[in-house]
């Protein structure tokens, strides 16, 4: 009977995803564990495969608008797609409430991070000088930057295989303070890195028979349409609000996270 709900649902993920970047696993798994009583790993491998639906449908719409840094979605992938593995592999062998915990707690520093640097006294000294150009400048000059990157992708990807998320959550901050990447940039990215990412942590949840392939399809129908609807939205967005919107999502993820986890 609440199968019906799932496209609502993905609509509003898609949507949430082409604005911010955020793959929408942190409200998908505690949906389906709660109201559809999947084992936490089903729900994760599930949320994965959804996210591979929007993923897809955002990195074709942000093509067109020429806003995706290819080079550097590709690098950030081999980190990522590796990461993601292990953290499917670890739903089999640990919990994840401990690793939930604290990664909630940095979220939370993130986007009072963010929120800080958006205060009118900084935002336009700061913010828009650190602005990264073009990405030939990015790989020609900011080299140390591009390995610093690798690193803590893999780190995200270990997240997104384990708790179930895509792993935009953390590749948008990464891109926009390591790489010093516009919002708009790093959320388009990050929606193509998210293919790879989210691809890599399906087949090993598949392995492990951890995907329901009929929530998966109707979860990726909707958001499809949504990644449209929030694409049109976020071409017409400002930086400092799309900033704002990002780090308001994190601090209700990370407030959900905490109390799902505790």
């Amino acid at each position: 009977m609440w199968e019906i709900l799932l496209p609502i649902l993905g609509l509003f993920i898609g949507v949430l995803a082409s604005l911010t970047g955020v793959g929408g696993g942190a409200i998908i798994v505690p949906i389906l564990s709660l109201i559809y009583a999947f084992a936490p790993a089903t729900a994760v491998g599930t949320s994965l495969a959804a996210i591979v639906f929007t993923a897809v449908a955002a990195t074709f719409t942000y093509w067109r608008q020429k806003r995706i840094f290819f080079r550097t979605g590709v690098f950030v992938s081999f980190a990522t797609a590796p990461g993601a593995v292990i953290g499917a592999y670890l739903t089999e062998v640990i919990s994840a409430a401990i690793l939930g915990t604290a990664f909630s707690v940095f979220l939370i520093i993130v986007a009072v991070k963010i929120l800080t640097e958006l205060l009118p006294r900084r935002r336009k000294r700061e913010i828009d000088a650190e602005i990264q150009g073009s990405e030939n400048d990015l790989f020609n000059y900011k080299r140390g930057r591009l390995y610093l990157a690798f690193a803590l992708g893999f780190v995200s990807g270990v997240i997104s295989g384990l708790l179930g998320v895509g792993g935009g959550i953390v590749l948008v901050p990464l891109l926009i303070f390591v790489l010093k990447l516009d919002i708009h940039v790093a959320v388009a990215t990050t929606m193509f890195t998210m293919i790879f990412t989210a691809l890599a942590g399906v087949v090993q949840h598949f392995v492990l028979g951890n995907v329901n392939f009929e929530f998966a399809l109707m979860l990726g129908v909707g958001s499809m349409l949504g990644t449209q609807i929030g694409a049109y939205i976020y071409k017409r967005a400002s930086n400092t609000i799309l900033r704002g919107v990002f780090a308001l999502i994190l601090l209700a993820i990370s407030v959900e996270m905490i109390i799902e986890f505790l």
